[in-house]
């Protein structure tokens, strides 16, 4: 049976005083959808209201992956999504949430986010995110009572990417954020590729490890097979 994926993307498009433009970052998207997608899954859009989403990184379109995501189904159908709250996401073997700086504006208390990600965890489906999208994890706890990420070896956007990038736009550290709920967090040099697989947990530092955490669930939901 076709592995199911369900891309779970931020509606904000603009951040901080200074109201910076922002959205979904494109590679952050577009790369994990081409792997999804060359792999075969079903692959659909879900956003917090059910409203369009926004796209940024529209610079970067001439990456292969992008023009292709832009061109074809992938943008069509984002633009498309479906309300987070009207979706059975129990049929899901995993859902992700792209970065960019959105996410930082309506994804760290989402309350149907949180509950959708705690049950997700919990039934042993696949969990990823990349970059600004770990933001999805904070303040998910499971039915223990204890944090997702609460002894959990995972990375983001770090401290040091973030004081090169959008510190004066963003609410909060992330990196710190994520510490302070108990997260395991692994650094690597800024800017490189880094991605990490924890159990059914996925997660990616910035955009160019987009690529390995859409490889890495792709990796995990095959095992199942």
């Amino acid at each position: 049976m076709k592995k199911k994926i369900l891309i779970i993307v931020s509606n904000a498009n603009a951040i901080g005083p200074n109201n910076r433009r922002t959205g979904t970052f494109l590679p952050e998207v577009a790369h994990p959808y081409a792997d999804f997608d060359k792999a075969g899954f079903q692959i659909d859009f879900a956003s917090l209201t059910g409203e369009t989403p926004y796209l940024d990184g529209l610079d970067l379109a001439g990456d292969p992956d992008n023009l292709k995501f832009l061109t074809g189904d992938g943008w069509a159908e984002m633009q498309k999504a479906t309300k987070l709250s009207n979706v059975d996401t129990t049929v899901y073997d995993a859902v992700f949430t792209p970065g960019g700086l959105a996410p930082m504006v309506d994804m760290p208390e989402h309350q149907t986010l949180k509950k959708v990600l705690a049950e997700t965890y919990e039934r042993g489906a696949v969990v990823g995110a990349v970059c600004h999208g770990p933001v999805s994890l904070l303040n998910v706890k499971l039915s223990n009572g204890k944090y997702l990420v609460d002894g959990k070896n995972i990375t983001s956007f770090t401290t040091e990417e973030e004081s090169m990038y959008a510190i004066a736009d963003v609410p909060f550290d992330l990196q710190t954020e994520l510490s302070k709920q108990g997260a395991i967090f692994h650094a690597e040099t800024a800017w490189s590729a880094h991605s990490i697989a924890d159990g059914n947990l996925v997660t990616g530092q910035n955009p160019e490890s987009a690529r390995g955490v859409g490889e890495k669930i792709v990796a995990l939901l095959n095992q199942e097979n």
